[in-house]
């Protein structure tokens, strides 16, 4: 202890830490008890209609009547609108399993957000990425609503470079890109009519939203990031490395159409990235042109079609709706299918 130190100053700082941390301890527990009995309680509504099964003709009659029974024996909580959600939370979550296993880091209301998911898989994304990267309910709705899931997903199919060496633990570039992105967070009104450089400085002034659309593993390093050689130097927008992919990667921000001058800039920026700023243990850099719509023929010939280090990818300054949202996923696979295909045939040949 040191000689300025008050004695009653570190006591009363170490029991603030211990009860703290008893009171961390003891949320977590009631709140993993309350999940699992929320689910038995679905468990068991369900079992009682009609042997298990899904759906009955008097299946709403008995949650009407458990309702009215727990209320009077326990008191509130057990409304209609609750039953009915533990039975749901058992239905999507039972599966094949005979029992679930609670996250415990997901509170209810985590919970209630991701069983509105209609796809599996994209449920279990959901459930893992907030355990696993601590998401407010207010971030997982977020993610939800701008369908983060099925945008990761539109890039799996695009080439990409391995990053790790170790076959159990493989990472992916296309695991860490997503098209679209959404910067609805810049509250940017529309008609869009700004400056690349204000988009940019928007981006910037909401860092954390920013980190959050980016995904897990990023740092911000520079803005208008300054690389210079023996006679020029050049300005990448955005500068950011992400310790999970274990390199830098590069954003180039266009307010229109992909051109294939952009490309050409990009992969300039990447060489020399790699050739003036990688150290020994970082992996070779990446760079994401963010447009406002991609021209099929530069995707098509420029280098973006072989380059496992460049992508293009769209942003929208609004919440698109989800029809708009499955549209443009769609059409981004058809481009990828189509290139595919076109590369099968030609090795065929």
């Amino acid at each position: 202890m040191k000689e300025s130190e008050n004695p009653a100053t570190s006591l009363i700082q170490d029991v603030v830490q211990i009860l703290q941390l008893a009171r961390q301890n003891a949320y977590r527990a009631v709140n993993t008890a309350m999940l699992e009995a929320y689910w038995h309680i679905g468990k068991r509504i369900v079992e009682e209609e009609q042997d298990g099964a899904a759906r009955a003709a008097y299946g709403e009659g008995i949650i009407k009547q458990l309702s009215k029974d727990l209320s009077r024996e326990i008191g509130k909580g057990f409304s209609v609108a609750n039953l009915e959600n533990f039975r749901k939370f058992y239905l999507t979550f039972s599966g094949e399993q005979k029992s679930y296993a609670v996250r415990r880091e997901l509170s209810w209301t985590h919970y209630r957000l991701i069983m509105r998911v209609e796809d599996p898989a994209a449920r279990t994304y959901y459930v893992n990425e907030c355990a696993n990267q601590t998401w407010s309910t207010r971030t997982l709705e977020r993610n939800i609503n701008s369908s983060y899931y099925q945008r990761l997903l539109s890039s799996q199919a695009k080439p990409s470079m391995y990053i790790q060496g170790q076959d159990f633990n493989k990472i992916f570039t296309k695991d860490f890109i997503k098209d679209p992105y959404v910067f609805e967070f810049l509250n940017i009104p529309e008609p869009v009519n700004v400056l690349e450089q204000d988009i940019e400085k928007a981006l910037i002034g909401n860092l954390q939203q920013f980190l959050l659309e980016l995904g897990k593993g990023f740092s911000f390093v520079g803005r208008q990031f300054r690389i210079s050689t023996e006679t020029s130097h050049f300005y990448i927008d955005l500068v950011f490395y992400n310790y999970l992919l274990k390199c830098f990667v590069l954003f180039d921000l266009k307010t229109g159409k992909l051109a294939h001058q952009d490309t050409g800039q990009m992969d300039m920026y990447i060489r020399m990235f790699d050739d003036l700023k990688k150290q020994d243990d970082d992996n070779p850099t990446i760079g994401i042109i963010l447009c406002t719509e991609k021209d099929e023929t530069v995707v098509k010939y420029s280098i973006l079609n072989d380059s496992k280090q460049l992508f293009a990818t769209k942003y929208m300054l609004y919440l698109p709706t989800e029809e708009e949202l499955i549209a443009e996923i769609e059409r981004e696979k058809r481009l990828i299918e189509t290139q595919l295909n076109e590369k099968a045939g030609s090795f065929g040949q």
